[in-house]
């Protein structure tokens, strides 16, 4: 008798975004299916990527429901809570609700959402991806990155724990993981967080999260922040995608 095909579906592509929620099925067990995402051609703005999620961003994540019904998640803290909530019956990567580190975890994991992840994004766009050198705009970004992470290094070098919340690594640490490997992308010197960088290191001597990175293309930031022309070749690349995307929404939403 076959198998019952995967009801888990990924969307995604590789950004520090997408690959929290692959890890995070990758720690879990789960089987599941994934969808490239073209994000340089738009696909995410096609009418039936929209049905799923309606901002038009990876990554997004469709299920069978307890109802028998397709569910549709987006924004990545909204996907892992779900994940854990109905798959993690025993607390891989999660806390029971209610309890003391459940809500520290929350803490975290809200934390990389409304801070790092927004933040460092902007000190990507302007380090990386804007038409022209605004030093305002990188300074003003890269500072409060740097701010961000002096957080997490503080809070790791304090605590005897070797992640962000309790004994063990949680959807808190998944989140931020992608973002803090790729630092030097948004021009953060991770060396200048030592505590965070030893983080940085055990979260991916970890199977679920060395396997999970590489999906659905090779997780090779650190390669390419090693080769700065090619780096450079890559920025140039992406900058003309974005720079048109910008236009293009900026004439629909006249």
């Amino acid at each position: 008798m076959a198998s019952e095909e995967p009801s888990i579906i990924l969307y995604t592509t590789q950004t520090p975004n997408g690959i929290k929620i692959s890890i995070t099925l990758e720690e879990l067990g789960l089987p599941y299916k994934v969808e490239k995402i073209e994000i340089s051609k738009n696909t995410q703005k096609e009418p039936w990527f929209l049905k799923i999620n309606p901002n038009g961003r990876i990554p997004a994540l469709t299920d069978k429901f307890s109802d028998g019904q397709q569910i549709n998640l987006f924004e990545s803290g909204s996907i892992m809570q779900y994940l854990v909530s109905r798959y993690d019956k025993d607390y891989k990567i999660s806390y029971p609700e209610g309890t003391r580190e459940w809500y520290e975890m929350n803490n975290w994991l809200f934390f990389q959402n409304a801070g790092v992840g927004p933040m460092q994004g902007q000190a990507n766009h302007f380090t990386r991806y804007a038409p022209e050198t605004i030093p305002y705009g990188v300074n003003r970004y890269q500072t409060e990155t740097r701010r961000l992470y002096s957080v997490l290094d503080t809070h790791l070098s304090s605590t005897s724990s070797p992640y962000l919340t309790g004994s063990k690594c949680t959807i808190a640490d998944i989140s931020h993981w992608g973002w803090v490997a790729s630092a030097g992308w948004a021009g953060i010197d991770i060396d200048s967080f030592p505590a965070l960088k030893a983080w940085e290191e055990r979260m991916l001597a970890r199977p679920a999260v060395e396997k999970g990175r590489h999906v659905p293309d090779p997780h090779t930031i650190k390669k390419l922040l090693g080769d700065k022309k090619e780096m450079e070749k890559h920025a140039a690349e992406a900058r003309e995608w974005v720079q048109k995307g910008m236009k293009e929404d900026a004439e629909k939403h006249k």
